[in-house]
């Protein structure tokens, strides 16, 4: 009988001993958010219809068509009266900036964010073990992410990462980046803070391509504590089911349809492309075929392929309308769509097949506080909590589309009831917008008539 004992059991206790230390190890896998700030400017810094037009019409380089290409843009662009820019900006200095008016930027941002992060969860800036910034289009010496170390006194063995050119889809980057040290780092505590430097990037020449990030960017970024340690997930507001990173910068279009670069008159800016859609959908499709099976119950997956099978044994359907049929709101409740403009989220609403209801939080994020590149999401977050939509259990779809051009999607599941007012506590009750027409069609919607186009513009 000792015998027995010894041959079968000792096995059998070594397996099962080895199978609860894969379980616990996987269970420190899990990425959980304790918490979000994002930033409002102060009202110095508003950029309503009458700052905008001041701005277009001091660039000197501009003639009649380019001033009406951009109040033509600027009056179907989905932006409000409230958005805010860069203090140099405001001040009328777009086109001297200097570091200072860039790193100022940035810490305004910074440090207001993570002020109220960690007066809110109780977490000291010592606490940190991991650091991750990204800001695409400013790398300065020392880092970012070291003057908030610097500003912070955090502890030096701290793990920092500084990342720049990734695009408005860079929050979701740092995210993974973060997920993946949580694989090796156990009950740690992380800080990712996601924002764009717009003050020194303003763009002063006259490319219709280039002009167009005048009209869309805005003032705005985000701070988010994440951590991997078990004993706070009931502190946690979220928890990240899984991610899903698509690049396709192997296509020279795709590659190129949103880039920084020169103008033939040496002005500096970002350039967006009539390829950009184009690479949008495609990366988006990509990505979907990785992160569908991971989101949507079995029986949906079996009865898309079995209509898809169906359909093209009767040459009845497009592959535009087969992904349309695909119902995506049977894995997930919420859709938060980067707002990078109403043509983006259109064009995202359509191929998943959404309705208003579902655009409505990243149509109201843009109208009010523009496209905030990598901070973006957040905005959008935030107004389905102010709205009072998130409950427990609730699963969002947060989509993210950025220069490279990468596709960056993952999906969230919440912990508890999600109410907090936050950066749209003082405006969530007249959202969504009674009027949406841009407030620029008021004043300037007579620059789309074309019997009027010999009128001049002082």
């Amino acid at each position: 009988m000792e015998m027995f004992m010894a041959i079968y059991l000792v096995p059998l206790a070594l397996v099962m001993f080895h199978f609860h230390k894969l379980l616990l190890r996987w269970g420190d896998h899990h990425c959980y958010m304790v918490g979000y700030e994002c930033y409002k400017a102060t009202q110095d810094r508003r950029l309503d219809t009458e700052s905008c037009a001041k701005v277009v019409f001091r660039n000197k380089n501009l003639g009649l068509d380019e001033y009406k290409f951009l109040l033509k843009t600027m009056v179907s662009s989905g932006i409000g009266e409230e958005t805010y820019g860069p203090r140099n900006i405001v001040l009328g200095q777009e086109e001297c900036p200097g570091l200072a008016d860039a790193l100022s930027e940035m810490d305004e941002i910074f440090y207001d964010t993570l002020d109220k992060l960690f007066a809110k969860s109780g977490v000291s800036p010592l606490e940190i073990d991991i650091l991750v910034v990204n800001v695409s289009l400013l790398s300065s010496m020392p880092s970012l992410a070291a003057r908030i170390v610097n500003r912070y006194r955090m502890k030096s063995d701290i793990k920092v990462f500084n990342l720049s050119g990734m695009g408005c889809s860079a929050s979701l980057v740092a995210i993974d980046l973060v997920k993946h040290l949580f694989k090796t780092y156990k009950n740690k505590l992380a800080v990712v803070v996601s924002s764009e430097s717009m003050g020194p990037n303003w763009y002063c020449g006259k490319d219709r391509s280039m002009m167009l990030s005048n009209c869309l960017f805005r003032s705005g970024g985000c701070s988010m504590l994440l951590t991997n340690n078990r004993a706070l997930k009931h502190r946690a507001i979220m928890k990240l089911k899984c991610l899903v990173r698509t690049h396709i910068g192997s296509v020279d279009d795709a590659y190129a349809s949103c880039i920084q670069m020169e103008d033939d008159l040496g002005y500096r800016g970002f350039r967006l492309t009539k390829n950009l859609t184009k690479a949008a959908a495609q990366a988006l499709t990509m990505n979907l075929g990785v992160l569908v099976p991971k989101v949507l119950p079995l029986w949906e997956l079996v009865r898309y392929i079995s209509m898809t099978y169906l359909m093209r044994k009767v040459k009845m359907a497009t592959m535009e309308g087969i992904r349309a049929r695909l119902n995506f709101k049977a894995g997930v409740e919420h859709f938060c769509i980067h707002p990078g403009g109403r043509a983006v989220i259109d064009e995202v609403g359509k191929g998943l097949h959404l309705s208003e209801y579902d655009l409505e939080p990243a149509r109201m994020a843009l109208h009010r506080f523009g496209n905030t590149s990598a901070g973006g999401l957040w905005y959008v977050l935030g107004y389905m909590e102010a709205k009072k939509r998130l409950k427990k259990g609730d699963r969002i779809f947060m989509i993210s589309l950025g220069a490279g051009f990468k596709c960056n999607n993952c999906v969230w599941e919440v912990m508890k009831d999600l109410e907090d007012g936050n950066v749209w506590k003082d405006c969530i009750d007249s959202y969504p917008s009674k009027t949406p027409v841009n407030p620029f069609m008021e004043k300037y919607g007579w620059i789309n008539d074309e019997s009027l186009s010999f009128v001049a513009l002082n």
